[in-house]
Formats: structure tokens, sequence, C-alpha cells
């Protein structure tokens, strides 16, 4: 609680501290923000957080955030439904939809397995992964986890599960981002982009 300011405003600012990249500094200064706003635009934002709350859902089938059973990218006619690309986390489909070169399906895993957070396979939304696949509309999985210690760890996890179904299941590639210079570039990076290459 911030002493130096009214409870309401303080029990604002708590709230606000929890939200992910949200300091104290910017808490303060959203809440500063609220206090100016009408009291009719302060409502409207609290209904439209209430309403997102209570409206969405996970797509029965990928696990993307829905407001019915199916999100709108599996319920599309148009995707290709034979290519799954597997993601950590519904706000990584945006990523992949922003380059407009991939026009399958989804899964959200919901999470990367980690021990040092106790987060184990059984954590992860993995078993409607492997029913989808065993229907057998689906031939290419691509795991597209990060680069992360744990986002390796679930891509190994997922390949030695996925493997015996007899799909071909790829792996993003890795390495140098556009734009930068190769002296600033560390080995683990360079190693990736390595044995990422790809023929011309």
């Amino acid at each position: 609680m911030n002493d130096d300011l009214a409870a309401p405003m303080s029990r604002l600012v708590d709230e606000l501290k929890r939200l992910p990249g949200i300091g104290p500094k910017s808490a303060q200064r959203i809440a500063f923000h609220l206090l100016g706003v009408s009291l009719e635009e302060a409502e409207k934002l609290a209904g439209a957080i209430s309403a997102m709350r209570g409206s969405i859902q996970l797509c029965e089938r990928c696990n993307n955030i829905a407001e019915g059973a199916l999100c709108p990218i599996c319920s599309d006619p148009k995707r290709d439904h034979t290519t799954i690309c597997v993601l950590e986390q519904p706000n990584n489909i945006m990523i992949v939809e922003r380059t407009r070169q991939y026009h399958g399906l989804y899964h959200v895993l919901h999470g990367a397995i980690s021990p040092l957070r106790n987060i184990r396979p059984e954590d992860l939304k993995i078993k409607n992964l492997l029913e989808r696949l065993q229907e057998g509309e689906a031939n290419e999985v691509i795991l597209a986890t990060s680069p992360t210690t744990e986002g390796q760890t679930t891509a190994s996890y997922l390949l030695r599960l996925l493997k015996p179904l007899g799909v071909k299941i790829s792996r993003i590639g890795v390495g140098i981002p556009v734009g930068s210079e190769l002296e600033f570039i560390d080995e683990a990076t360079m190693s990736e982009a390595m044995e990422g290459r790809r023929q011309l």
C-alpha cells in the first residue's frame, strides 16, 4: 500500500503493479490518468475487462482464446488443416500471423516445461494435440516454442512424443536477427544459425 495516496487510489496502484511490464511508477501514472477520465470512460474500461473475462474461453480444438467453442482460425475453412504450428502462449499466434507466411492451424500449450518453476509435461495442453493428430487430418507439426532452455526442452519432449505418430515434424529456424552485425552475435546464437541454415 502507498501511504501517501488515498486508500482507493493505493489499491488501484497495487492491482496495476501486478500486470506484466507495469512497475510502480507506471502503475501510478495509469492510476492518475484514470482518475482524470470521466466516470463513463472509467466504467467503460471496467466493463470491457469484465465482459472479456466473462465471455472468453479456450478453443476446444487448439486452446487459443475464443468466444465460442472454436476460435476464428480453427473455424476458418480457408486455413490449411494439414499443418499445425505448436506455440507456448495464445499471444504467440499474432506474431506468426503478422508474417502472412503461415496459413495452417495452431496448437497452444499454455506454457513450457520448466523443472525450476515446477511445470511438468502433464501441466501443458499436450493431450488434445495427440488426439488431433490421431484423427489423421494433419500431416505436419511445426514446433515453434521459444529458443529458450524451457522452449528447447519442450520441443525435444514433443519430438520424442510425436515421432512415432508418423507425421512430419519441423522446428522453426532460430539464429541471427535481421539487421544484426555478426561481431555482436554470441556463440550459441551463431551455432543455432549455422545448424538452421537452408539451401538456396
